[in-house]
């Protein structure tokens, strides 16, 4: 994506997400900050090195830091002209905030047809819920996703923030569809995208469960509903495997060639899906009966030799650790403000050239660079520095 500019008036998650990705894709993606703390994601906590947000350092790299007061006339100014240099202008501030800072999509585009407008917001710029404001936990639950994960007794949220997520996937997916466009019939886009859109579509097989039995599906913890065995099991030496059997060939591997259990392969309360849904509790007791003799590396080797799917239970320490990012020569370093900082390439790989890896900025790193080429001389610039208008 080198060549192609995006302007970022963003902040938290969704937005610098899906800019992020634009930014490993090679794109120069210039974040316009405020110069009073900048994002706030930055200050979330301070667990990297003692001194960064672990959200901020995830989700910025690559990226300019400008810093701009948009209260004033001319840090209004300044975000006008940066714009009017841009491809792609993202946007993710409190319900109407942008239009009433003068950045709606219909102005800019009357200016430029050309720009490509993403507009990131909770619940969309119509409905009821327009004003709404929303942040991950909230859209999780007005979403029904809390709904599906946690215990039969408590709904939790996914520990991610996969209304963020998914909301970024969809921003960042919507700026290649408008480029594509653009680069056919040499026009931009209007492009929204609402967190409760994203959460909403991502719970399509709920949703059509709910629909079409007249029942939500049932939170199963670790489990899944319609699928059995399909849970966390124990080993001798008390670490969990999770195994996942996706149909009833799946059963029968691991019946035969684990559990030791052929006889289970044809019995009618366990040989199809549905029966051992039915059965879960007498499914489950089974697999742990057999697992529980085992340590866990022996169980993980003989599902692995059946063609059994399953996985270890990982926590933060084991995917740290984990032999697929370093046997897959996934780890680089990038720079910030508080040294040298690890990181993972992003999933998305080209065969002949590695994402960009660029440093974490620190706040309003870049502002001077920005505004020369803006044409602002030195004394300018240090006029609106001194009147807080940038940093």
């Amino acid at each position: 994506m080198a060549g192609i500019t995006v302007v970022a008036l963003e902040q938290a998650v969704a937005a610098p997400f899906a800019t992020r990705q634009l930014a490993d894709l090679g794109a120069r993606v210039v974040k316009v900050e405020r110069p009073d703390g900048g994002d706030f994601a930055r200050a979330y906590d301070s667990a990297v090195r003692g001194g960064l947000g672990t959200h901020f350092a995830w989700l910025n790299r690559s990226k300019e830091s400008v810093a701009l007061d948009l209260k004033r006339d001319e840090g209004r100014a300044v975000l006008r002209d940066l714009v009017a240099r841009a491809d792609v202008f993202v946007q993710n501030l409190a319900p109407g905030a942008a239009l009433r800072l003068g950045f709606g999509a219909a102005e800019l585009r009357a200016r430029d047809p050309r720009l490509i407008v993403i507009d990131m917001s909770g619940y969309g710029s119509r409905g009821p819920y327009r004003d709404k404001r929303a942040y991950d936990m909230l859209v999780q639950a007005e979403a029904g996703l809390v709904s599906v994960t946690g215990t039969p007794e408590t709904p939790v949220k996914a520990g991610s923030p996969l209304a963020d997520i998914a909301a970024g996937m969809y921003a960042f997916s919507g700026a290649l569809a408008a480029l594509v466009r653009r680069g056919t019939t040499g026009e931009g886009a209007a492009v929204e995208v609402a967190m409760f859109d994203a959460v909403a579509e991502w719970m399509g097989q709920a949703m059509y469960t709910t629909i079409y039995t007249g029942s939500p599906p049932p939170r199963a913890t670790l489990g899944h509903p319609v699928i059995a065995p399909y849970d966390r099991y124990p080993t001798a030496d008390g670490a969990d495997v999770v195994i996942g059997v996706q149909n009833d060939r799946g059963w029968a591997a691991l019946a035969t060639g684990v559990l030791g259990r052929p006889d289970l392969v044809t019995d009618p309360e366990y040989a199809t899906n549905v029966a051992r849904v039915r059965n879960r509790e007498k499914v489950d007791a089974a697999v742990s009966a057999a697992t529980s003799r085992m340590g866990r590396d022996e169980l993980l080797r003989r599902l692995d030799e059946a063609g059994v799917p399953n996985a270890s239970l990982n926590d933060g320490h084991g995917l740290v650790a984990h032999p697929v990012l370093s046997g897959r020569d996934r780890w680089r370093e990038v720079g910030s403000p508080v040294g040298a900082l690890r990181a993972i390439l992003p999933p998305i790989t080209f065969a002949d050239v590695e994402a960009r890896m660029g440093p974490v900025p620190a706040l309003g790193a870049h502002t001077d660079a920005v505004l020369a080429e803006l044409g602002l001389d030195a004394d300018t610039i240090a006029r609106l520095r001194a009147e807080g208008t940038v940093a």
